[in-house]
């Protein structure tokens, strides 16, 4: 029964007195001084707190503890916590518990048995730096939501702190390449340079000891990770022994956090990248034409195939790490990821991936002869070794047979990547280049989420396509083409898809046209861009997209009449040259026969072939960069 007592006390010392009044004397039969309490004289309105306490639940031997709490100013507010707090050991809260947060928190992360390692390392740096800094001294039972509050102002202030120490940093490190390049030119003088000289000298100097205590700026994202953390924590103290009232972290507004959207590598971007050294983005995704320039120049390089894999199959740099040879079919073109290796403080941990990680991945023919060429080098390399090679069955190893740090890979690629002269990417940017390849291949997203192992097909949408600017021409080309206009045209001669140009009931079509004189342009439907005329039309039009437009007129009416399905059409005008789009235009057409079992099982031609004039100009680059 809830039954609480309420009183007053104050902080008052005067003499001491026992229960029947007596003054209490000390060994020398003086008056014992000390708190007089609820005995003060001076008690009432305006002087002393309100205080209260209740028995609780019977504990050990049938004992009830009391409950206390008292510095309450009105005694509406000592009955009010005096409900909260019987309410909460109702419940089963240990109200009269003095643990600290710091004390819980690393509690709670030591009875976490089922942790991944990482997940856990990630944990304790959170605790370790955040945590018990900034809670660790509140006692459990008092921690509030505004105490959450105080620790994220703390943590902002301390980014505008060291956001402006980074910026010392940088313009010491600016003053100290200045200094350096004035004593490279001063070579051949000597008063100057010696004098250029000691000016680089203090300019590193003061460099290096404004580098000391720089430390890295909390993101948002990071925020709410530690926040989340805390949430676990906080969670786990409720459901297992009622140690909280409210997850308070819960009730916690953070700034907020967004996640990098994956950019592509245009030339618009590459232009700028070139002349200010600036990525536009921290996530980047090659075009096909740059990852095919980066595989070309990789090709001599000891982990070739490594490379492609990434490329075309998207795993993630621990599963490639830990990969055996046991999980490989060669012959029936199949790999299984089924373990991982973690980095934690740069030291390696095998271990078994999530469960929707677990995953067979298919193997075209080519990643299948990369796999055996790679197999045959170790081979050699084993036997140049001999006793001094390394068995570890691993797929991916140094020329030794030594297993490859993750981290080593990223590295290796990063340095790769800079001698290319490519736009640069990360190693796991590759995984986004690989979901967006399959996409532009016209992969379904449910079968490129298997094949990067996650869990729903969302987080492979949200996280891992970059549309690429082939898709959004096709898209765009392909709603365009939905609504029909009246685009005036004479046919000169009757367009006829031969025979040949079928491929599983799937014919793919090039209208080119070109400006003849004026406002008149010729149309001509060809299999290839430079191949034999199918068909032509002519027509009036002011520009290339006139003219691409009555090609798709052209078309769509030839496929009513003859029983087809128009399924994809593609306006390729913007491939030709600034100085070329008033004279030319280019738009391609995949047509499939009706009668066709459908197109479920049909890959769809992806890619554009190239017209003479840029064929040409790769020609001559690709010839420049040999030379």
């Amino acid at each position: 029964m809830f039954e609480p007592s309420y009183y007053r006390r104050c902080q008052c010392t005067g003499p001491l007195r026992d229960k029947e009044g007596n003054p209490v004397l000390d060994a020398e039969g003086n008056p014992k001084i000390g708190s007089i309490g609820t005995t003060c004289p001076k008690l009432g309105k305006g002087h002393g707190t309100w205080a209260f306490y209740f028995k609780g639940e019977p504990g050990e031997g049938g004992k009830r503890a009391r409950v206390r709490r008292g510095g309450f100013a009105k005694l509406d507010d000592a009955k009010k916590k005096a409900k909260e707090l019987y309410d909460a050991a109702s419940a089963g809260t240990d109200v009269l518990s003095d643990e600290k947060c710091g004390d819980f928190f690393l509690r709670w992360i030591k009875a976490k048995k089922s942790l991944a390692r990482t997940t856990r390392h990630g944990y304790e740096e959170h605790i370790n730096n955040y945590l018990l800094p900034h809670l660790g001294h509140i006692k459990r039972r008092d921690l509030k939501a505004r105490h959450l509050d105080l620790m994220y102002d703390a943590i902002e202030k301390q980014n505008a702190e060291r956001t402006l120490h980074r910026l010392r940093v940088n313009q010491l490190q600016k003053d100290r390449d200045d200094a350096h390049r004035a004593w490279v030119r001063a070579a051949g003088k000597t008063e100057e340079r010696r004098a250029t000289r000691r000016a680089f000298l203090d300019a590193n100097k003061a460099l290096r000891e404004g580098r000391r205590g720089l430390r890295k700026i909390t993101s948002a994202a990071t925020m709410h990770r530690i926040n989340d953390t805390l949430s676990s924590a906080l969670a786990w103290g409720i459901k297992r022994e009622a140690a909280f009232a409210k997850n308070w972290a819960q009730l916690v507004e953070l700034p907020p956090a967004t996640r990098s959207k994956p950019l592509v590598w245009t030339p618009e971007r590459i232009e700028h990248w070139k002349l200010t050294g600036e990525k536009p983005g921290p996530v980047m995704v090659w075009t096909p034409e740059l990852t095919g320039q980066f595989l070309d120049f990789v090709k001599d390089d000891w982990l070739y195939e490594l490379w492609h894999s990434f490329i075309f199959l998207g795993p993630r740099r621990g599963e490639m790490a830990a990969l055996p040879w046991t999980e490989v079919s060669t012959d029936a073109l199949w790999l299984r990821v089924s373990q991982q290796i973690v980095e934690v403080a740069y030291k390696l941990y095998g271990e078994a991936p999530k469960a929707d990680s677990v995953r067979t991945l298919s193997l075209s023919l080519e990643s299948g002869d990369h796999l055996v060429g790679f197999r045959a080098k170790q081979e050699q390399k084993r036997q140049e070794w001999g006793n001094a090679y390394v068995e570890t069955g691993r797929v991916w190893t140094h020329e030794n047979g030594e297993e490859i740090h993750p981290d080593w890979m990223s590295r290796r690629f990063k340095r790769l990547v800079e001698l290319s002269g490519l736009p640069p990417v990360r190693l796991h940017d590759l995984r986004h280049l690989a979901a967006t390849l399959s996409l532009l291949a016209g992969t379904d997203i449910k079968v490129v989420q298997e094949k990067l192992g996650h869990s729903s097909r969302q987080i492979t949408s949200d996280t891992y396509t970059s549309v690429l600017p082939e898709m959004m021409r096709a898209e765009a080309e392909s709603v365009m083409a939905v609504v029909p206009r009246d685009f005036p045209f004479t046919v000169r001669t009757p367009l006829e898809i031969p025979e040949t140009a079928w491929i599983a009931d799937i014919a793919v079509l090039f209208a080119h046209g070109a400006r003849q004189s004026g406002d008149t342009w010729a149309v001509g439907a060809q299999i290839q861009p430079d191949s034999e005329l199918l068909g032509m039309i002519t027509l009036a039009s002011r520009g290339q997209d006139g003219a691409a437009n009555a090609a798709v007129k052209w078309i769509r009416d030839h496929c009513a009449s003859n029983g087809l399905e128009l399924v994809r059409v593609e306006n390729f005008n913007d491939r030709y040259p600034e100085e070329q789009r008033s004279d030319f235009s280019l738009t391609r057409f995949t047509v499939a026969r009706s009668e066709s079992t459908g197109l479920t099982d049909v890959a769809l031609p992806t890619g554009l072939p190239p017209t003479p004039g840029r064929a040409g100009r790769r020609r001559t680059s690709r010839h420049q960069k040999a030379a």
